[in-house]
């Protein structure tokens, strides 16, 4: 599969189901299945299991394209595509188990540590509640973070932060509870899913940030929580380049009252269009070149400098506040068509600014880059 060519007649479907996917709070089940099929939820994973182990600017192009036929779906593939990445990190038979035996397997969860885990019988007992799960429902598997406990107490790392793992559940032994009643991103289904007193093999638990990954290669050498950010970003970018194509669909037919001439006509509305062309086209620039010097360093060497890292997180917050400044930009220079839920403007507005809430790509991470910047001294185990 070319990443960047999704099949037209599922973005089609993806487009026509808008609607549907909103009304229901989640990603319609055959619709899932038929994204897996696709192979959209391999992009990130190992050649070793099944996985077309792409750059990662082919994933970019990916979710951006799903993103603009409906932002909610093109979320739900960005969070399945990226928890695919936890297979390089598990022993071999573990992650054929969980993504080998079949193709069009679909795992999401929550990286969060808001479980706990305490060692026992060669495994875990874990209990948790873990909140953002978008996706869960047409998951075969789910995961969720977990402070691991000695003594009752929290395990520390040597930077005093608690030692946490991703624990992997089949997602018929964790409950979902019906939460998810958002402004925008409605049809994600980002409900809450829990555990209570489960046993987890070990083999069955990763550490993104106290382990390596198993696999090589140079995807692999990628901070997961900077493709994360990336990921948030080409959402935001795809539901802004929807936007900017539903206004131009607008603003060539519509007259505006107490006009004579079409809405495309105002200089305003002219100036708007090339703001947002600019915004979307510089933030895709800097992540291009954010992504692309963190492959030739990950490719030469097999790690990815701090420098880097930093960039990758400063590109994707840059990319989705950028996005979210280019909807408002269309939003406003739609008028009152914009309000109507029979217009697709006013899911564009809602959707972006729920992408902006991501913690990947929240005003934090423009403090801690900044901090770096001037060489203070920053946690930077997030980066």
């Amino acid at each position: 599969m070319d990443a960047a060519a999704v099949p037209e007649a599922l973005l089609a479907e993806v487009a026509a189901r808008a609607d549907e996917t909103e009304a229901a709070r989640r990603l319609p089940a055959d619709l899932a299945r038929r994204l897996a099929g696709a192979g959209l939820f391999r992009l990130l994973l190992p050649a070793a299991y099944g996985g077309l182990e792409v750059h990662p600017a082919r994933m970019v192009e990916a979710v951006e394209t799903v993103a603009r036929a409906d932002g909610a779906t093109g979320w739900c593939v960005m969070i399945g595509m990226t928890s695919a990445v936890t297979a390089a990190y598990m022993p071999a038979a573990t992650a054929r188990e969980i993504y080998g035996a079949n193709r069009d397997v679909i795992t999401g969860g929550v990286f969060a540590p808001n479980g706990r885990a305490l060692a026992r019988d060669g495994g875990y007992r874990v209990d948790g509640r873990w909140q953002w799960a978008s996706g869960c429902q047409n998951c075969d598997w789910l995961m969720g973070g977990c402070v691991m406990l000695r003594d009752g107490q929290p395990r520390l790392l040597p930077n005093g932060l608690p030692d946490s793992r991703m624990m992997f559940f089949p997602a018929a032994e964790v409950t979902i509870h019906d939460t998810w009643d958002a402004s925008g991103l409605c049809g994600t289904g980002s409900h809450d899913i829990a555990v209570a007193d489960l046993s987890v093999p070990s083999d069955r638990s990763v550490s993104i940030i106290a382990d390596r990954p198993v696999e090589a290669g140079p995807l692999y050498a990628f901070p997961i929580f900077g493709l994360l950010a990336i990921g948030v970003a080409s959402v935001a970018l795809g539901i802004a380049a929807g936007a900017v194509r539903d206004l131009v669909e607008l603003a060539v037919a519509k007259r505006p009252q107490m006009s004579r001439r079409v809405l495309a006509e105002r200089a305003s509305v002219q100036a708007d269009v090339a703001r947002a062309t600019a915004l979307l086209r510089s933030a895709r620039a800097f992540l291009a070149e954010a992504i692309g010097a963190a492959w030739t360093a990950a490719s030469a060497d097999g790690t990815v400098p701090l420098a880097r890292r930093a960039d990758l997180r400063l590109a994707a917050t840059n990319a989705t506040r950028g996005a979210a400044d280019a909807v408002d930009l269309m939003y406003h220079a739609a008028g009152g068509s914009a309000v109507f839920r029979r217009g697709p403007l006013q899911r564009r507005f809602r959707d972006v600014h729920v992408a902006t809430q991501h913690m990947m790509v929240a005003p934090a991470t423009l403090s801690q880059i900044g901090r770096l910047r001037l060489g203070l001294e920053t946690d930077t185990t997030m980066l």
